[in-house]
């Protein structure tokens, strides 16, 4: 009981410290948001008592404090020398952006995410994936709205993204090298004046969660496990519908966001950025394609007395139908 309500204790100071951030309406808020959302995060993944678990978070935190020191000092050299040179404010801009996509593991700063994610359990990479991208997405998009180098960054990070997660057979580096991928889509709609990446953080995050509990529940952490745990057609209609969602096939819901960003984009003539962002696109839809293939197209000989029936509960059930039944919203969207 005590252990169950210690979680919800940090449960409740992740969802409060981003709350924080999102309503701040000052730099040193923002700071403290942040600070105490990866203060309750170790602490709610540190109760496993894991080794691994331990050791992921300890790189964890060096990242993110190494982050937020440098978020920090930008912070205060803006509120202390009043800087008016546009030149100078350009680059203290340009500094937070880094540090933030140091606490994000945005491209080229990504290397720890996948290594941190192999040693987490399913729902906790969930919430890495999800909700802890929130808060510095909030800030990155107050400061980094309308600029051009955020257009850069994320075609690094698509390009990256497509590229690390060809030659992966464990899934959780797949999805971390997915969400690299997903994350230059959110920082190129940043480019707009709208919360456009607020959308596709929804979408995407509802997709990413309900993979991972899919994940979670079929103890499913490398690509040959794959066969082996979803035999019914049910399951496989599932899992399949989930990854090609996952890579913004049309007309699942995944592909909705995406459309709406190209059609953002079109509109101010960003061509490159397109064709790279459709280009790597394709190469992420190849390694999801690559694990849907893998279901169908292999199976295993397993003798009787090795078959461990485990009955789908309701619970999961309803959580791989949701996405499915947003799929009208693509066409809703279409005439808007």
């Amino acid at each position: 009981m005590m252990k169950n309500s210690t979680k919800m204790l940090f449960l409740a100071t992740l969802i409060g410290s981003t709350l924080l951030v999102m309503s701040a309406n000052n730099w040193m808020a923002m700071w403290m948001g942040l600070e105490i959302n990866m203060i309750a995060f170790i602490a709610l993944v540190s109760k496993n008592n894991n080794s691994s678990s331990s050791e992921s978070m300890m790189l964890y935190f060096l990242i993110q404090s190494l982050g937020s020191i440098v978020l920090l000092m930008m912070i205060l050299m803006n509120s202390m020398m009043m800087i008016n040179s546009t030149v100078m404010l350009s680059l203290v801009k340009n500094i937070l952006m880094i540090s933030l996509m140091l606490k994000l593991g945005a491209a080229p700063f990504h290397s720890w995410m996948p290594e941190i994610m192999e040693k987490m359990s399913w729902l906790n990479c969930a919430i890495l994936l999800s909700w802890q991208k929130l808060a510095p997405l909030t800030v990155m998009s107050n400061i980094m709205e309308g600029s051009n180098l955020i257009l850069i960054a994320a075609m690094m990070s698509t390009i990256t993204g497509a590229i690390g997660g060809i030659n992966q057979t464990s899934t959780r580096k797949i999805m971390a090298f997915s969400s690299i991928s997903h994350m230059g889509w959110m920082m190129a709609s940043m480019k707009f004046e709208n919360e456009m990446w607020m959308l596709y953080l929804i979408v995407y995050s509802m997709i990413t969660v309900t993979t991972s509990i899919m994940f979670n529940y079929y103890s499913t952490y490398h690509i040959n496990q794959i066969p082996m745990n979803y035999k019914s057609v049910m399951e496989k209609i599932m899992y399949s519908t989930m990854f090609m969602s996952l890579g913004g096939l049309p007309p699942f819901i995944g592909f909705m966001p995406k459309w709406i960003i190209i059609q953002s984009m079109m509109e101010k003539e960003l061509y490159l950025t397109i064709t790279v962002l459709m280009l790597t696109t394709l190469i992420t839809l190849f390694y999801y394609l690559r694990m849907i293939s893998t279901l169908i197209l292999l199976s295993y000989s397993i003798n009787k007395w090795m078959i461990v029936l485990k009955k789908q509960s309701k619970v999961v059930q309803l959580m791989l139908i949701c996405p499915n039944l947003m799929l009208p919203l693509v066409s809703i969207f279409n005439f808007l």
